[in-house]
Protein backbone atom coordinates (compact mmCIF):
# COMPACT_ATOMS: atom_id res chain seq x y z
CA UNK A 1 0.00 0.00 0.00
CA UNK A 2 1.25 4.01 -0.37
CA UNK A 3 1.97 5.60 1.94
CA UNK A 4 -0.62 8.39 3.24
CA UNK A 5 -0.09 12.05 1.95
CA UNK A 6 -0.92 14.29 4.26
CA UNK A 7 0.73 17.59 3.41
CA UNK A 8 3.41 19.58 1.42
CA UNK A 9 4.12 20.52 -1.82
CA UNK A 10 3.76 18.31 -4.37
CA UNK A 11 7.40 17.39 -4.69
CA UNK A 12 8.07 17.19 -0.45
CA UNK A 13 4.82 15.57 0.65
CA UNK A 14 4.96 14.72 4.59
CA UNK A 15 3.56 11.00 4.32
CA UNK A 16 1.96 8.20 7.01
CA UNK A 17 3.74 5.14 6.58
CA UNK A 18 0.61 2.79 5.54
CA UNK A 19 2.30 0.13 7.77
CA UNK A 20 2.26 2.72 10.83
CA UNK A 21 -1.02 3.25 10.38
CA UNK A 22 -1.93 0.67 12.51
CA UNK A 23 0.22 2.76 16.15
CA UNK A 24 -3.02 5.14 15.85
CA UNK A 25 -2.99 8.93 15.86
CA UNK A 26 -4.31 12.31 16.95
CA UNK A 27 -5.57 15.17 15.21
CA UNK A 28 -5.85 17.90 17.40
CA UNK A 29 -6.68 21.35 17.14
CA UNK A 30 -9.12 24.73 17.74
CA UNK A 31 -12.88 24.97 15.94
CA UNK A 32 -12.43 25.78 12.29
CA UNK A 33 -8.43 25.11 12.54
CA UNK A 34 -9.05 22.09 9.85
CA UNK A 35 -9.78 19.12 11.68
CA UNK A 36 -12.61 18.08 9.66
CA UNK A 37 -10.64 18.36 6.60
CA UNK A 38 -7.94 16.27 7.95
CA UNK A 39 -10.10 13.74 8.66
CA UNK A 40 -11.98 13.50 5.83
CA UNK A 41 -8.71 12.93 3.71
CA UNK A 42 -6.85 10.72 6.07
CA UNK A 43 -10.08 8.46 5.71
CA UNK A 44 -10.36 9.34 1.82
CA UNK A 45 -6.56 7.69 1.39
CA UNK A 46 -7.65 4.70 3.56
CA UNK A 47 -10.40 4.09 1.51
CA UNK A 48 -8.58 4.19 -1.58
CA UNK A 49 -6.26 1.86 -0.19
CA UNK A 50 -8.62 -0.48 0.21
CA UNK A 51 -8.79 -0.19 4.14
CA UNK A 52 -12.41 0.28 5.37
CA UNK A 53 -13.29 3.58 7.66
CA UNK A 54 -15.28 4.02 10.53
CA UNK A 55 -15.91 7.95 11.67
CA UNK A 56 -18.20 9.84 13.66
CA UNK A 57 -20.00 12.29 12.15
CA UNK A 58 -20.32 15.29 14.61
CA UNK A 59 -21.76 18.44 12.84
CA UNK A 60 -23.33 16.39 9.47
CA UNK A 61 -20.95 17.53 6.87
CA UNK A 62 -19.12 14.29 6.51
CA UNK A 63 -21.54 13.04 4.39
CA UNK A 64 -20.22 14.71 1.42
CA UNK A 65 -17.82 11.81 1.29
CA UNK A 66 -20.39 10.43 -0.91
CA UNK A 67 -19.70 12.93 -3.12
CA UNK A 68 -17.59 14.07 -5.88
CA UNK A 69 -15.82 17.22 -5.36
CA UNK A 70 -14.78 19.75 -7.76
CA UNK A 71 -12.40 22.52 -8.55
CA UNK A 72 -14.02 26.09 -7.83
CA UNK A 73 -11.91 29.48 -8.21
CA UNK A 74 -10.85 29.70 -4.01
CA UNK A 75 -9.63 26.24 -4.10
CA UNK A 76 -7.68 26.69 -7.37
CA UNK A 77 -6.21 29.84 -6.06
CA UNK A 78 -5.24 28.58 -2.05
CA UNK A 79 -3.67 25.47 -4.43
CA UNK A 80 -1.69 27.57 -6.15
CA UNK A 81 -0.79 30.28 -3.80
CA UNK A 82 0.49 27.43 -1.50
CA UNK A 83 1.83 25.04 -3.98
CA UNK A 84 -0.49 22.33 -3.43
CA UNK A 85 -1.02 19.33 -5.44
CA UNK A 86 -4.69 19.03 -6.93
CA UNK A 87 -6.62 16.32 -5.32
CA UNK A 88 -7.91 13.04 -6.93
CA UNK A 89 -11.87 14.55 -6.96
CA UNK A 90 -14.33 11.18 -6.73
CA UNK A 91 -16.87 10.53 -4.35
CA UNK A 92 -15.71 7.33 -1.96
CA UNK A 93 -18.19 4.17 -1.18
CA UNK A 94 -20.31 5.04 1.93
CA UNK A 95 -22.20 3.24 4.50
CA UNK A 96 -24.86 5.94 6.46
CA UNK A 97 -25.50 5.04 10.16
CA UNK A 98 -27.37 6.26 12.69
CA UNK A 99 -28.25 4.96 16.33
CA UNK A 100 -31.76 6.56 15.97
CA UNK A 101 -32.40 5.39 12.49
CA UNK A 102 -33.06 8.42 10.93
CA UNK A 103 -30.52 9.27 8.72
CA UNK A 104 -28.63 6.41 8.30
CA UNK A 105 -29.01 2.18 8.62
CA UNK A 106 -30.16 1.50 12.42
CA UNK A 107 -26.95 1.02 14.48
CA UNK A 108 -27.94 -1.36 17.90
CA UNK A 109 -26.31 -3.87 19.86
CA UNK A 110 -27.65 -6.02 22.70
CA UNK A 111 -27.01 -5.31 26.66
CA UNK A 112 -24.77 -8.63 26.37
CA UNK A 113 -22.33 -7.40 24.07
CA UNK A 114 -21.84 -4.39 25.80
CA UNK A 115 -21.18 -5.58 29.39
CA UNK A 116 -21.82 -4.66 32.97
CA UNK A 117 -18.93 -2.78 33.04
CA UNK A 118 -20.18 -0.03 30.31
CA UNK A 119 -24.00 -0.31 30.90
CA UNK A 120 -22.98 0.90 34.38
CA UNK A 121 -20.65 3.73 32.83
CA UNK A 122 -23.59 4.89 30.93
CA UNK A 123 -25.64 4.61 33.82
CA UNK A 124 -23.89 6.73 35.69
CA UNK A 125 -24.29 3.84 38.44
CA UNK A 126 -21.71 4.24 42.04
CA UNK A 127 -20.19 1.09 43.17
CA UNK A 128 -23.18 -0.66 45.04
CA UNK A 129 -25.05 -0.10 41.86
CA UNK A 130 -22.97 -1.29 39.62
CA UNK A 131 -22.38 -4.53 41.52
CA UNK A 132 -26.01 -4.99 41.54
CA UNK A 133 -25.77 -4.74 37.81
CA UNK A 134 -23.10 -7.62 37.51
CA UNK A 135 -25.80 -9.39 39.59
CA UNK A 136 -28.64 -9.54 37.00
CA UNK A 137 -25.67 -10.34 34.06
CA UNK A 138 -24.47 -13.71 36.17
CA UNK A 139 -28.33 -14.66 37.04
CA UNK A 140 -28.80 -13.96 32.95
CA UNK A 141 -25.97 -15.93 32.44
CA UNK A 142 -26.62 -18.81 35.19
CA UNK A 143 -30.23 -19.61 33.79
CA UNK A 144 -30.02 -18.92 30.11
CA UNK A 145 -31.94 -16.26 29.94
CA UNK A 146 -31.26 -13.73 26.98
CA UNK A 147 -30.22 -10.07 28.12
CA UNK A 148 -30.80 -8.36 24.32
CA UNK A 149 -32.88 -4.70 25.91
CA UNK A 150 -33.97 -2.49 28.30
CA UNK A 151 -36.89 -4.40 28.70
CA UNK A 152 -35.16 -7.17 29.92
CA UNK A 153 -32.80 -5.81 32.16
CA UNK A 154 -35.99 -3.64 33.61
CA UNK A 155 -37.71 -7.09 33.60
CA UNK A 156 -34.72 -8.92 35.59
CA UNK A 157 -34.01 -5.82 37.86
CA UNK A 158 -37.32 -6.65 39.42
CA UNK A 159 -36.79 -10.83 38.96
CA UNK A 160 -33.66 -9.98 41.52
CA UNK A 161 -35.48 -7.45 43.81
CA UNK A 162 -38.51 -9.46 44.44
CA UNK A 163 -36.17 -12.99 44.93
CA UNK A 164 -33.18 -11.21 46.82
CA UNK A 165 -33.66 -13.76 49.38
CA UNK A 166 -33.43 -16.68 47.58
CA UNK A 167 -30.47 -15.17 45.61
CA UNK A 168 -28.42 -13.43 48.02
CA UNK A 169 -26.41 -16.38 49.24
CA UNK A 170 -25.48 -16.94 45.65
CA UNK A 171 -24.90 -13.81 44.59
CA UNK A 172 -25.30 -10.90 47.14
CA UNK A 173 -27.48 -9.46 48.36
CA UNK A 174 -29.30 -6.20 46.58
CA UNK A 175 -30.71 -3.40 48.46
CA UNK A 176 -34.07 -2.38 47.20
CA UNK A 177 -32.69 1.49 47.17
CA UNK A 178 -30.12 0.07 44.26
CA UNK A 179 -32.44 -1.34 41.96
CA UNK A 180 -34.83 1.34 42.67
CA UNK A 181 -31.91 3.97 41.31
CA UNK A 182 -31.14 1.72 38.67
CA UNK A 183 -34.46 1.87 37.31
CA UNK A 184 -34.79 5.39 37.72
CA UNK A 185 -31.39 5.96 35.50
CA UNK A 186 -33.05 3.79 32.76
CA UNK A 187 -36.06 5.81 32.50
CA UNK A 188 -33.73 8.70 31.87
CA UNK A 189 -31.93 6.47 29.44
CA UNK A 190 -34.95 6.15 27.71
CA UNK A 191 -35.69 9.41 27.72
CA UNK A 192 -32.64 10.30 26.07
CA UNK A 193 -34.13 7.95 23.36
CA UNK A 194 -31.68 4.73 23.97
CA UNK A 195 -34.84 2.58 23.83
CA UNK A 196 -33.58 1.77 19.57
CA UNK A 197 -29.70 1.26 20.35
CA UNK A 198 -30.89 -1.93 22.78
CA UNK A 199 -32.54 -4.72 20.72
CA UNK A 200 -31.61 -6.88 17.68
CA UNK A 201 -30.61 -7.66 14.67
CA UNK A 202 -27.31 -6.30 16.24
CA UNK A 203 -25.10 -4.65 14.58
CA UNK A 204 -22.30 -6.89 12.98
CA UNK A 205 -19.09 -5.18 13.27
CA UNK A 206 -18.04 -7.16 9.59
CA UNK A 207 -20.24 -4.83 8.22
CA UNK A 208 -17.99 -2.00 8.86
CA UNK A 209 -14.87 -3.81 7.32
CA UNK A 210 -16.33 -3.85 3.65
CA UNK A 211 -14.61 -3.32 0.25
CA UNK A 212 -16.71 -2.38 -2.59
CA UNK A 213 -15.95 -4.10 -6.42
CA UNK A 214 -12.89 -1.67 -6.91
CA UNK A 215 -11.20 -2.37 -3.62
CA UNK A 216 -12.13 0.59 -1.52
CA UNK A 217 -12.82 0.40 1.77
CA UNK A 218 -16.32 1.67 2.41
CA UNK A 219 -16.47 4.83 4.98
CA UNK A 220 -19.08 4.24 7.34
CA UNK A 221 -20.52 7.00 8.82
CA UNK A 222 -22.39 7.32 11.77
CA UNK A 223 -24.49 10.16 12.37
CA UNK A 224 -24.23 11.73 16.00
CA UNK A 225 -25.46 15.28 15.50
CA UNK A 226 -28.57 14.00 17.83
CA UNK A 227 -26.73 11.57 19.65
CA UNK A 228 -24.04 14.58 20.68
CA UNK A 229 -27.22 15.53 22.81
CA UNK A 230 -26.26 12.81 24.67
CA UNK A 231 -22.58 12.54 25.45
CA UNK A 232 -22.63 10.17 27.82
CA UNK A 233 -24.50 7.32 25.26
CA UNK A 234 -22.09 8.81 22.85
CA UNK A 235 -18.85 7.73 24.45
CA UNK A 236 -20.37 4.58 26.14
CA UNK A 237 -21.21 3.99 22.31
CA UNK A 238 -17.76 4.18 20.95
CA UNK A 239 -16.34 2.32 23.96
CA UNK A 240 -18.13 -0.32 23.06
CA UNK A 241 -17.00 -0.63 19.70
CA UNK A 242 -13.57 -0.55 20.55
CA UNK A 243 -14.22 -3.29 23.27
CA UNK A 244 -16.22 -5.28 20.71
CA UNK A 245 -13.31 -4.77 17.66
CA UNK A 246 -10.87 -6.11 20.01
CA UNK A 247 -12.50 -9.09 21.10
CA UNK A 248 -14.03 -9.81 18.04
CA UNK A 249 -10.59 -9.53 15.73
CA UNK A 250 -7.75 -12.09 15.71
CA UNK A 251 -4.37 -11.26 16.44
CA UNK A 252 -2.58 -10.49 13.08
CA UNK A 253 0.63 -8.48 13.90
CA UNK A 254 1.67 -6.00 11.86
CA UNK A 255 0.68 -5.75 8.24
CA UNK A 256 1.09 -3.63 4.91
CA UNK A 257 -1.79 -1.90 5.97
CA UNK A 258 -4.73 -1.95 8.66
CA UNK A 259 -7.60 -3.92 8.48
CA UNK A 260 -9.56 -0.90 9.57
CA UNK A 261 -9.29 2.40 11.17
CA UNK A 262 -11.75 4.29 13.54
CA UNK A 263 -11.77 8.09 13.93
CA UNK A 264 -13.21 9.02 17.07
CA UNK A 265 -14.58 12.66 16.85
CA UNK A 266 -14.93 14.84 19.98
CA UNK A 267 -12.81 11.92 21.78
CA UNK A 268 -12.44 14.24 25.22
CA UNK A 269 -16.04 12.98 26.13
CA UNK A 270 -14.78 9.29 26.49
CA UNK A 271 -12.79 10.51 29.20
CA UNK A 272 -14.85 13.00 30.99
CA UNK A 273 -15.73 11.38 34.70
CA UNK A 274 -15.07 8.29 33.57
CA UNK A 275 -14.62 5.23 35.86
CA UNK A 276 -11.18 4.22 36.62
CA UNK A 277 -11.62 0.91 35.28
CA UNK A 278 -13.34 1.64 32.39
CA UNK A 279 -10.33 4.14 31.89
CA UNK A 280 -7.70 1.34 32.51
CA UNK A 281 -9.89 -0.58 30.15
CA UNK A 282 -9.30 1.64 27.05
CA UNK A 283 -6.10 2.52 27.81
CA UNK A 284 -5.37 -1.67 27.48
CA UNK A 285 -7.61 -1.93 24.13
CA UNK A 286 -5.91 0.90 22.86
CA UNK A 287 -2.15 -0.54 23.65
CA UNK A 288 -3.20 -3.86 22.16
CA UNK A 289 -5.90 -3.41 19.46
CA UNK A 290 -2.89 -2.47 16.85
CA UNK A 291 -1.61 -6.46 17.05
CA UNK A 292 -5.37 -7.05 15.39
CA UNK A 293 -4.48 -4.71 12.73
CA UNK A 294 -6.92 -1.61 13.60
CA UNK A 295 -5.77 1.82 13.93
CA UNK A 296 -7.50 4.30 16.01
CA UNK A 297 -7.27 7.65 15.67
CA UNK A 298 -9.13 10.54 17.94
CA UNK A 299 -10.07 13.99 17.45
CA UNK A 300 -10.76 16.15 19.28
CA UNK A 301 -9.32 20.04 20.47
CA UNK A 302 -5.98 19.66 22.61
CA UNK A 303 -3.75 16.49 23.41
CA UNK A 304 -4.62 17.53 27.57
CA UNK A 305 -8.19 15.88 26.57
CA UNK A 306 -6.85 12.21 26.04
CA UNK A 307 -5.28 10.32 29.63
CA UNK A 308 -1.07 10.12 29.27
CA UNK A 309 -1.37 6.66 28.93
CA UNK A 310 -3.49 6.91 26.12
CA UNK A 311 -2.10 9.49 24.64
CA UNK A 312 1.68 7.45 24.94
CA UNK A 313 0.35 5.67 22.24
CA UNK A 314 -1.07 7.76 19.72
CA UNK A 315 2.14 7.19 16.86
CA UNK A 316 1.04 10.15 14.38
CA UNK A 317 0.08 13.27 15.32
CA UNK A 318 -1.43 16.27 13.34
CA UNK A 319 -1.55 19.61 15.61
CA UNK A 320 -3.96 22.70 14.24
CA UNK A 321 -3.70 25.70 15.48
CA UNK A 322 -4.58 26.92 19.21
CA UNK A 323 -5.78 29.69 21.13
CA UNK A 324 -3.98 31.14 24.10
CA UNK A 325 -6.40 33.16 25.29
CA UNK A 326 -6.41 31.97 28.98
CA UNK A 327 -3.58 30.51 31.34
CA UNK A 328 -5.49 26.97 31.25
CA UNK A 329 -5.50 27.22 27.27
CA UNK A 330 -1.42 28.31 27.67
CA UNK A 331 -1.02 25.20 29.56
CA UNK A 332 -2.86 23.52 26.78
CA UNK A 333 -0.32 24.92 24.21
CA UNK A 334 2.27 23.79 26.29
CA UNK A 335 1.37 20.27 26.24
CA UNK A 336 0.71 19.99 23.10
CA UNK A 337 4.47 21.06 22.03
CA UNK A 338 5.84 18.87 24.28
CA UNK A 339 4.46 15.57 22.69
CA UNK A 340 5.96 16.22 19.76
CA UNK A 341 9.42 14.94 18.73
CA UNK A 342 11.46 18.60 18.75
CA UNK A 343 12.86 19.77 15.49
CA UNK A 344 15.87 22.39 15.95
CA UNK A 345 14.59 24.60 13.19
CA UNK A 346 11.14 25.36 14.50
CA UNK A 347 9.80 26.96 17.89
CA UNK A 348 6.98 23.93 17.98
CA UNK A 349 4.96 25.94 20.79
CA UNK A 350 4.82 29.72 19.09
CA UNK A 351 4.23 27.99 16.04
CA UNK A 352 1.31 25.98 17.33
CA UNK A 353 -0.37 29.47 18.37
CA UNK A 354 0.68 30.93 14.40
CA UNK A 355 -0.83 28.16 12.39
CA UNK A 356 -3.48 29.31 9.98
CA UNK A 357 -7.17 27.50 9.07
CA UNK A 358 -5.66 24.36 6.81
CA UNK A 359 -2.12 24.60 8.21
CA UNK A 360 -0.53 21.83 11.39
CA UNK A 361 2.06 20.41 12.45
CA UNK A 362 2.59 16.84 11.88
CA UNK A 363 4.60 13.92 13.11
CA UNK A 364 4.40 10.51 11.78
CA UNK A 365 6.17 6.90 12.73
CA UNK A 366 9.25 6.22 10.77
CA UNK A 367 9.81 2.70 9.46
CA UNK A 368 11.10 1.83 12.14
CA UNK A 369 8.25 2.97 15.01
CA UNK A 370 10.18 6.26 15.76
CA UNK A 371 8.29 9.81 15.89
CA UNK A 372 9.67 11.58 12.87
CA UNK A 373 10.93 15.58 13.85
CA UNK A 374 7.82 17.95 13.80
CA UNK A 375 7.19 19.53 10.49
CA UNK A 376 4.75 22.75 9.84
CA UNK A 377 3.26 22.48 6.15
CA UNK A 378 0.06 22.58 5.10
CA UNK A 379 -2.99 20.13 4.69
CA UNK A 380 -3.70 18.76 1.14
CA UNK A 381 -6.77 19.26 0.19
CA UNK A 382 -9.24 16.39 0.24
CA UNK A 383 -10.99 15.04 -3.28
CA UNK A 384 -14.72 14.79 -2.12
CA UNK A 385 -17.19 17.64 -1.77
CA UNK A 386 -17.10 20.51 0.20
CA UNK A 387 -20.91 20.43 1.14
CA UNK A 388 -22.85 17.92 2.33
CA UNK A 389 -25.21 15.34 0.30
CA UNK A 390 -28.64 16.27 0.27
CA UNK A 391 -31.72 13.99 1.90
CA UNK A 392 -32.66 12.67 -1.03
CA UNK A 393 -29.20 11.42 -2.30
CA UNK A 394 -28.71 10.28 1.56
CA UNK A 395 -32.16 7.84 1.05
CA UNK A 396 -31.06 6.76 -2.14
CA UNK A 397 -27.52 5.89 -1.17
CA UNK A 398 -29.04 4.19 1.77
CA UNK A 399 -31.58 2.33 -0.22
CA UNK A 400 -29.16 0.82 -2.58
CA UNK A 401 -26.08 0.06 0.42
CA UNK A 402 -24.83 -3.42 0.94
CA UNK A 403 -26.55 -3.03 3.91
CA UNK A 404 -30.21 -2.23 3.01
CA UNK A 405 -32.71 -3.78 4.62
CA UNK A 406 -30.80 -6.07 7.16
CA UNK A 407 -31.19 -3.73 9.95
CA UNK A 408 -34.61 -1.74 9.05
CA UNK A 409 -36.73 -3.85 11.57
CA UNK A 410 -36.62 -5.00 14.85
CA UNK A 411 -36.73 -8.14 15.96
CA UNK A 412 -37.77 -9.29 19.46
CA UNK A 413 -37.07 -12.69 20.08
CA UNK A 414 -37.86 -14.46 22.98
CA UNK A 415 -35.43 -13.50 26.16
CA UNK A 416 -35.62 -12.86 29.86
CA UNK A 417 -38.36 -10.24 29.57
CA UNK A 418 -40.50 -12.63 27.72
CA UNK A 419 -39.32 -15.69 29.56
CA UNK A 420 -39.56 -14.03 33.66
CA UNK A 421 -43.39 -12.17 32.24
CA UNK A 422 -44.20 -15.87 31.19
CA UNK A 423 -43.57 -17.11 34.32
CA UNK A 424 -45.26 -14.48 36.40
CA UNK A 425 -48.33 -14.79 33.99
CA UNK A 426 -48.27 -18.86 34.68
CA UNK A 427 -47.64 -17.23 38.38
CA UNK A 428 -50.47 -14.90 38.86
CA UNK A 429 -52.60 -17.61 36.90
CA UNK A 430 -51.66 -20.52 39.89
CA UNK A 431 -52.30 -17.71 41.93
CA UNK A 432 -56.28 -16.93 40.65
CA UNK A 433 -56.51 -20.77 40.26
CA UNK A 434 -55.38 -21.08 43.48
CA UNK A 435 -57.60 -18.58 44.88
CA UNK A 436 -60.19 -19.95 42.59
CA UNK A 437 -60.26 -23.55 44.08
CA UNK A 438 -59.66 -21.86 47.44
CA UNK A 439 -63.00 -19.80 47.05
CA UNK A 440 -64.84 -22.44 45.31
CA UNK A 441 -63.79 -24.76 48.77
CA UNK A 442 -64.83 -22.03 50.79
CA UNK A 443 -68.26 -22.04 48.71
CA UNK A 444 -68.65 -26.08 49.42
CA UNK A 445 -68.07 -26.25 52.88
CA UNK A 446 -70.45 -23.27 53.23
CA UNK A 447 -73.05 -24.93 51.33
CA UNK A 448 -72.37 -27.91 53.37
CA UNK A 449 -72.52 -25.89 56.47
CA UNK A 450 -75.60 -24.30 55.26
CA UNK A 451 -77.20 -28.45 54.71
CA UNK A 452 -76.15 -29.22 58.05
CA UNK A 453 -77.66 -26.32 59.87
CA UNK A 454 -80.51 -26.91 57.55
CA UNK A 455 -80.62 -30.64 58.66
CA UNK A 456 -79.93 -29.12 62.08
CA UNK A 457 -82.98 -26.88 61.96
CA UNK A 458 -85.11 -29.34 60.69
CA UNK A 459 -84.01 -31.52 62.98
CA UNK A 460 -84.62 -29.70 65.96
CA UNK A 461 -87.86 -28.61 64.38
CA UNK A 462 -88.77 -32.28 64.09
CA UNK A 463 -87.63 -32.63 67.97
CA UNK A 464 -89.90 -29.62 68.74
CA UNK A 465 -92.69 -30.85 67.09
CA UNK A 466 -92.71 -34.58 68.88
CA UNK A 467 -92.20 -32.42 72.13
CA UNK A 468 -94.95 -30.66 71.38
CA UNK A 469 -97.22 -33.32 70.63
CA UNK A 470 -95.85 -35.29 73.58
CA UNK A 471 -96.59 -32.23 75.68
CA UNK A 472 -100.56 -32.29 73.81
CA UNK A 473 -100.18 -35.43 74.21
CA UNK A 474 -99.66 -35.42 78.18
CA UNK A 475 -101.72 -32.17 78.44
CA UNK A 476 -104.72 -34.23 77.26
CA UNK A 477 -103.79 -37.02 79.22
CA UNK A 478 -103.62 -34.57 82.32
CA UNK A 479 -107.07 -33.24 81.09
CA UNK A 480 -108.22 -36.69 80.81
CA UNK A 481 -107.29 -37.57 84.47
CA UNK A 482 -108.38 -34.08 85.77
CA UNK A 483 -111.95 -34.64 84.53
CA UNK A 484 -111.86 -38.35 85.56
CA UNK A 485 -110.89 -37.17 89.01
CA UNK A 486 -113.39 -34.26 89.04
CA UNK A 487 -115.51 -36.71 87.83
CA UNK A 488 -115.22 -39.23 89.97
CA UNK A 489 -114.80 -36.27 93.05
CA UNK A 490 -117.83 -35.38 91.81
CA UNK A 491 -119.50 -38.51 92.02
CA UNK A 492 -117.78 -39.16 95.20
CA UNK A 493 -119.11 -35.41 96.51
CA UNK A 494 -122.39 -36.81 95.02
CA UNK A 495 -122.57 -40.23 96.67
CA UNK A 496 -121.52 -38.36 99.78
CA UNK A 497 -123.92 -36.05 99.69
CA UNK A 498 -126.80 -38.82 98.69
CA UNK A 499 -125.22 -40.71 101.69
CA UNK A 500 -125.19 -37.97 104.39
CA UNK A 501 -128.71 -37.24 102.93
CA UNK A 502 -129.96 -40.42 103.53
CA UNK A 503 -128.14 -40.44 106.74
CA UNK A 504 -129.65 -37.26 108.08
CA UNK A 505 -132.96 -38.66 106.76
CA UNK A 506 -132.54 -41.75 108.84
CA UNK A 507 -131.40 -39.88 111.25
CA UNK A 508 -134.68 -37.60 111.80
CA UNK A 509 -136.57 -40.81 111.09
CA UNK A 510 -134.89 -42.56 114.17
CA UNK A 511 -134.92 -39.19 116.14
CA UNK A 512 -138.76 -39.05 115.58
CA UNK A 513 -138.62 -42.78 115.79
CA UNK A 514 -137.16 -42.43 119.38
CA UNK A 515 -138.91 -39.52 119.95
CA UNK A 516 -142.08 -40.57 119.57
CA UNK A 517 -140.78 -44.22 121.39
CA UNK A 518 -139.36 -41.91 124.61
CA UNK A 519 -142.34 -40.53 125.11
CA UNK A 520 -144.57 -43.35 124.49
CA UNK A 521 -142.14 -44.97 126.81
CA UNK A 522 -142.20 -41.94 129.10
CA UNK A 523 -145.47 -42.09 129.50
CA UNK A 524 -145.61 -45.53 129.75
CA UNK A 525 -142.77 -44.97 132.70
CA UNK A 526 -144.64 -41.90 133.82
CA UNK A 527 -141.22 -40.21 134.92
CA UNK A 528 -138.42 -37.84 134.07
CA UNK A 529 -135.83 -40.22 134.81
CA UNK A 530 -137.17 -42.51 132.73
CA UNK A 531 -137.59 -40.64 129.79
CA UNK A 532 -134.09 -39.58 130.32
CA UNK A 533 -132.86 -42.88 130.55
CA UNK A 534 -134.18 -43.97 127.65
CA UNK A 535 -133.15 -41.18 125.15
CA UNK A 536 -129.60 -42.15 126.26
CA UNK A 537 -130.19 -45.35 125.18
CA UNK A 538 -131.80 -44.63 122.10
CA UNK A 539 -128.98 -41.79 121.20
CA UNK A 540 -126.31 -44.54 121.50
CA UNK A 541 -128.14 -46.51 119.00
CA UNK A 542 -128.87 -44.01 116.77
CA UNK A 543 -124.71 -42.90 117.14
CA UNK A 544 -124.06 -46.38 115.89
Amino acid sequence: MPDIALAGSAGSPITLKARMANRHGLIAGATGTGKTFTLKLLAEQFSAAGVPVFLADVKGDLSSLAKTGEMSTKLSERLSKLNLPEPAFSAYPTLFWDVYGEQGHPVRTTLSEMGPLILSELLGLNDTQTGVINIVFRVADDNGWLLLDLDDLRTLLAYVSDHKSELQTTYGSVSPASVGAIQRSLLSLEDQGAREFFGEPALSLDDFMQTDTDGRGYISVLATSKLMLNPKLYSCFLLWMLSEIFELLPEVGDLDKPKLVFFFDEAHLLFENINPALEQKIEQVVRLIRSKGVGIYFVTQTPADIPDDVLGQLGNRVQHALRAFTPRDQKAVKVAAQTFRANPDLDTETAIMELGVGEALISCLDEKGSPSMVQRAWMRAPGSAFSPISETERAQLMATSIVAGAYDEPINRESAHEILSLKTEQAQAEAVLAQKQIEEQKLKEAAEADQLKAEAKAAIELEKAQLRAEADAARAALKEAQDRAKAAQKKADEEAKAAQKKSDERAKLLNRVVGNFASSAARSLGSKTGQTLLRGVLGSLLKR
